[in-house]
């Protein structure tokens, strides 16, 4: 029997069971009698928010590029399919092939939020493969390893792992790949792999290094040992116009979070707000020229049949050509009614011109991100924004026929007071006056101004990293603040983060490897998707 004759019956009695069974439009397949190595991507959450996630569609194009090499995809079962797994002994198993992942060469995870962090032992031991990395024995496969924004920060899990990429991920990947094959076809160990596999710019290998700690529980020395790098340089792809990026998605059979084709514009931020840590990480900046990011999007539509395109980056709009790459994207989209996304833009530079371009197509509403109520506060963090660039950018928005705007704003940033967060009603109550006093304001729909505040994590290689984070009365009081500001505004929303779930954030965030017990036992008491 194989391993769909299984999967089959089980299918009606779940929830969403097009989660589990691949064959989706643009999935890509190999005969693994051709290929030299396996990789299972795995993304730490459900199918719904996996299939939205960038990072893996430009790996999976990037690994499947090499002909000899075949990437697959792998998502964490939801809780009514994986009682089922268990119950007749379905191991976790790729998309595409429908085989076992532990059979693979690679099995590799994407970090991207710490609270999926329980979901990681979870998943390999769903898979078969021992969870913990000492207890693989010295077989050279599977080789597990993890990537993205949190694998800055590898400690909390690191003894899950046999390695970690650090940085981006389109050049190192292949590279420990081309290794692996050789050192296998060798006859080499684990062990032997992995102590050649750290002399690789990007790679960490956690078994390298031994960590020792002071009598009051901080870190005392990380050594490393078999020749392992004192320090290990995260990865950067310099020509970023030149980086290969997907001409296809695997388009879905069941509904997702963001189902739309995305183009990376740029990476990095020229700016430096002090809480934020994708800002730091992903530096230098970098941008594609208009030309590539027309002829990237023109392919992705065409192959994959979406009607919306969403431009990614961390502020879309400091690109230095942003008007030039609207006029070239507007060549195809306007006459082809597909909705143009900006998600990221920045409250500075939002421009008339973009405005205008913006209105030919159904473009999604406008958000902005003025992250402080008080001019005070946005001095502190570094973000340099004015209350009057903001009312000029909203202004701009609705003279274009706008009549929502989503703000984005933080709470527990340091030295905040309690006015500083009703400030963030007060100037919210700013936008919607400033619309009511405009001659011209959009006719027929009320003005709607939504407020997201989010609670201040404290995190690794950001200038507010050791800033202590508010406590969860600290918390609880500054929301009850904002709470009773909002009351009685009619045209103002505000929504705000569960405090235990911010304070949770930050210690997988800033933990060391003393967590990976932690993280282990959660697990072990039930704790999965707790993102």
């Amino acid at each position: 029997m194989n391993l769909f004759e299984k999967i089959e019956p089980l299918l009606l009695q779940v929830q969403k069971p097009a989660r589990y069974i691949g064959g989706e439009m643009g999935s890509i397949m190999k005969n693994k009698a051709d290929v030299k190595a396996r990789f299972a991507f795995c993304f730490p959450d459900r199918y719904d928010v996996g299939m939205s996630n960038l990072g893996m569609k430009v790996l999976y194009s990037c690994i499947n590029a090499r002909p000899e090499y075949w990437c697959e995809r792998v998502f964490a079962p939801d809780t009514d399919f994986e009682a089922l797994m268990r119950e007749h002994h379905v191991p976790l198993y790729a998309l595409e092939s429908l085989e076992p992942i532990k059979d693979f060469d690679f099995v590799g995870f994407t970090l991207g939020y710490e609270l999926c962090y329980t979901n990681i032992p979870n998943m390999l031991d769903l898979a078969g493969i021992p969870v913990w990395q000492k207890d693989r024995g010295e077989n050279i496969a599977p080789i597990i390893c993890a990537g993205g924004s949190c694998a800055c920060n590898p400690e909390p899990i690191a003894d899950f792992f046999d390695l970690f990429f650090l940085g981006e991920g389109e050049e190192v990947d292949l590279e420990v790949m081309d290794l692996y094959v050789k050192m296998r076809d060798a006859g080499a160990t684990r062990s032997e792999f992995l102590r050649a596999a750290a002399q690789i710019q990007g790679v960490y290998v956690p078994s390298l290094y031994d960590v020792t700690y002071n009598e009051d529980g901080t870190v005392k020395a990380v050594t490393p040992k078999d020749g392992a790098p004192a320090t290990v340089k995260k990865r950067i792809i310099e020509n970023f116009d030149a980086c290969p990026a997907p001409d296809d998605f695997v388009v879905p059979f069941a509904e997702i979070v963001h189902d739309r084709a995305v183009t990376e514009v740029l990476r990095g931020c020229l700016r430096g707000c002090r809480f934020c840590q994708a800002g730091f990480l992903y530096r230098p900046f970098r941008e594609k020229t208009p030309e590539t990011i027309c002829a990237q999007s023109r392919k992705l539509i065409n192959n994959t049949g979406y009607d919306e395109l969403s431009l990614c980056s961390l502020s879309t709009s400091d690109h230095s050509q942003i008007e030039e790459m609207m006029d070239g994207l507007l060549t195809f989209t306007e006459n082809e009614h597909i909705n143009l996304s900006l998600p990221s833009l920045r409250v500075d530079n939002f421009s008339t011109g973009l405005m205008n371009r913006m209105r030919r197509v159904r473009s999604s509403g406008l958000t902005f991100a003025p992250e402080a109520g008080t001019q005070r506060m946005r001095d502190v963090i570094n973000k340099n924004v004015t209350e009057e660039e903001l009312m000029r950018t909203c202004k701009i928005a609705f003279s274009g026929g706008q009549t929502s705007v989503k703000l984005y704003f933080m709470m527990g940033l340091p030295t905040e007071t309690d006015d500083d967060i009703r400030g963030i009603v007060e100037l919210a109550q700013r936008v919607v006056d400033m619309f009511y006093e405009m001659e011209h304001r959009p006719k027929g729909k009320p003005v709607q101004i939504s407020c997201s505040v989010a609670t201040f994590v404290p995190k690794p290689f950001t200038p507010f990293e050791f800033h202590p984070q508010d406590t969860r009365e600290m918390i609880a009081h500054k929301q009850s603040i904002l709470e009773e500001a909002v009351k009685g505004h009619k045209r103002i929303r505000a929504s705000w983060h569960f405090p235990d779930t911010s304070i949770l954030e930050a210690v997988l965030a800033k933990g060391d490897r003393r967590l990976c017990n932690v993280v282990y036992d959660a697990w072990k008491r039930g704790c999965v998707f707790d993102a």
